[in-house]
């Protein structure tokens, strides 16, 4: 199996991608790692290149980049080759921790969607009170979206949860303004009509309030209100640990008892990270591609190679291939 990273994506670059790929190395045996960047700024942190390469350039794609524009003007950056890498057939699949909106053009122009696709979703999977977690769908690939979009998201999030996660007959939500059949606006209830007759474990609406208490193994939504959720989730996680930081530091008192919690606390804050489950998943694309978390360190990085190779191993892409293929088949009988 070969996985290509674009080793200049990421606040952290190149540094936590190369310790990424050699956590990977190390734990994944039948898995070869191309890393696409400034070789002279990649060698110094690469203390072992087994089944590592490194294809070298310059270029780089930036935060402040238009994506559209960078992709098509800077064709040596690392983020294209890397997804060049994938339309070419010379790796199975793809991961970047830089420029999203980049990152969704080249998988686009690169490697293109699956036949039958709509349009591809970000998705990524977010921490639950039990510690499963749960696909969400779309985050912000397409801020708006038609019934048949959600009905799609649906169907590949559910494959995903299944192929991916282990889950048996994943639960598979609408996000809504309430649980009661025939909520929301027109296109929550024709895509709640859709996804009623779709072949997935279709359980209805979920309000947001539930969704970290682990109503469903996937959530459903458009773009722009799945990437509302998403940062107001991270915010409200964010403000949380500040609180709690405020707290324990405010007298010597709460200090002491602050170092008495300081394991339990980093457990915690760890099982709130989301990266600690992978990237996110660009679904509908023909080969998979995986956006790593901007900040990610080494682990969070090894953890997006590790969902990738599942994607791979499990043959997701097909499986929504055939899917997808069999409903319109049968939508045209």
């Amino acid at each position: 199996m070969k996985i290509v990273i674009d080793a200049m994506g990421g606040d952290n670059a190149p540094q936590s991608v190369v310790e990424g790929a050699m956590l990977s190395i190390e734990s994944i045996d039948n898995i070869e790692i191309t890393l696409v960047g400034d070789e002279t700024k990649i060698k110094p942190f690469l203390t072992n290149d087994k089944r590592i390469t490194i294809l070298h350039t310059t270029e780089v794609i930036t935060g402040d980049d238009e994506p559209v524009r960078a992709v098509r003007k800077k064709k040596k950056a690392s983020l294209v080759l890397m997804a060049n890498e994938v339309k070419e057939g010379r790796a199975d699949a793809c991961l970047s921790a830089g420029n999203t909106g980049a990152l969704m053009s080249a998988g686009l122009f690169q490697v293109g969607r699956i036949k039958g696709i709509e349009r591809p979703a970000l998705s990524p999977t977010l921490p639950t009170i039990d510690g499963k977690g749960f696909v969400f769908l779309d985050v912000g690939a397409n801020v708006d979206a038609k019934p048949k979009q959600l009905l799609q998201y649906g169907i590949m999030g559910s494959i995903y949860s299944e192929k991916v996660r282990g889950n048996n007959n994943p639960r598979v939500g609408l996000l809504n303004v309430g649980t009661e059949d025939g909520k929301g606006n027109e296109l929550t209830r024709q895509a709640f009509e859709l996804l009623q007759t779709a072949p997935i474990n279709f359980i209805g609406n979920v309000e947001s309030r539930d969704i970290l208490a682990g109503v469903a193994d996937v959530v459903v939504t458009d773009g722009f209100s799945g990437n509302i959720a998403l940062k107001t989730i991270e915010g409200t996680a964010e403000m949380m640990f500040g609180l709690l930081k405020e707290t324990f530091m405010a007298s010597l008192k709460t200090k002491l008892a602050a170092g008495i919690l300081k394991n339990d606390l980093k457990q915690l804050k760890g099982k709130l990270d989301y990266a600690e489950y992978g990237g996110a998943g660009l679904f509908g694309l023909a080969a998979p591609v995986i956006k790593a978390h901007g900040s990610s360190n080494g682990r969070a990085i090894y953890n997006a190679v590790q969902q990738t190779c599942h994607m791979v191993e499990n043959k997701v892409t097909d499986v929504i291939e055939e899917t997808i293929r069999k409903m319109d088949t049968t939508e045209g009988d």
